[in-house]
């Protein structure tokens, strides 16, 4: 089992979209992401462009909320990008942000309870890997204990969808529900929060996060700026956890390329 890197980028214009995504198989990344919302645009248009403009990474929304689209609605989506991505397309799926509500109801679709958006997750998988050739692999992200058991039997990778805050022991909290669940060994995720005294933009002015108060906390996304500390961290929980990919946030990538350089 390797490192790999996926990317979170969001486009801002058609050609910086094509730079920055080409930019991105250039320099490494196995898989590029773009998030779900209304403030930003939608994924599957946006892969399919990159798509167009690359050869070999991947391509993933982190996540669909399912409550957003019908099970048919995402399978017919997936299958475009699967023949337009010539099979790249991974297909990132959760059961919603807690603030997603506001842009269901913005979208005139019901919410409903976490059980019931549960169920919808499951019938959006069923009914991707019954129409959909290939079947793209299913990431589920996942944090609360019903979810991680709902994606330890399900899922073909785990987004732990840990707060920015979670400690290492946290970590080791929701990996011990996940391998509670299931005799698989299911690859995971972790999201990078920082490198060193760099955050992302959205996180310092959104979120009022600092680089003080994550390792005030001991926030376990939060990697030194040594590269070697990093990549050794990084290996440990590899093969501890079984996180073997780490999402690194667009404006994070340059403080994080020497980490990056360290697994070439």
């Amino acid at each position: 089992m390797n490192m790999h890197f996926g990317i979170v980028l969001t486009p801002r214009s058609g050609a910086e979209w094509v730079r920055s995504v080409r930019e991105a198989e250039q320099q490494g990344y196995a898989t590029l992401m773009l998030p779900d919302t209304l403030y930003t645009p939608s994924p599957f248009p946006a892969l399919a462009a990159a798509a167009a403009v690359t050869g070999t990474i991947r391509l993933r929304p982190n996540v669909l909320a399912v409550p957003m689209r019908t099970a048919v609605a995402t399978a017919r989506e997936t299958s475009a990008l699967q023949l337009l991505s010539d099979g790249r397309f991974e297909l990132g799926l959760g059961t919603g942000r807690p603030d997603a509500s506001r842009e269901a109801e913005r979208l005139g679709v019901p919410w409903g309870s976490a059980a019931e958006r549960r169920a919808q997750l499951l019938a959006t998988i069923e009914t991707v890997r019954a129409t959909v050739q290939p079947a793209p692999p299913i990431i589920i992200a996942a944090s609360g204990p019903r979810m991680l058991a709902t994606a330890a039997a399900h899922a073909d990778r785990i987004h732990l969808a840990v707060q920015p805050t979670a400690t290492e022991d946290d970590l080791a909290a929701v990996i011990a529900t996940v391998r509670d669940h299931t005799d698989r060994a299911i690859p995971c995720s972790l999201q990078l929060v920082g490198v060193g005294n760099q955050l992302p933009h959205y996180m310092t002015t959104h979120m009022g996060i600092t680089a003080a108060g994550l390792r005030e906390v001991d926030a376990a996304a939060l990697l030194p700026a040594d590269p070697a500390a990093a990549a050794e961290l990084l290996e440990h929980r590899r093969e501890k956890y079984g996180i073997d990919e780490l999402l690194v946030p667009g404006d994070l990538a340059a403080a994080f390329a020497p980490i990056a350089a360290r697994f070439h």
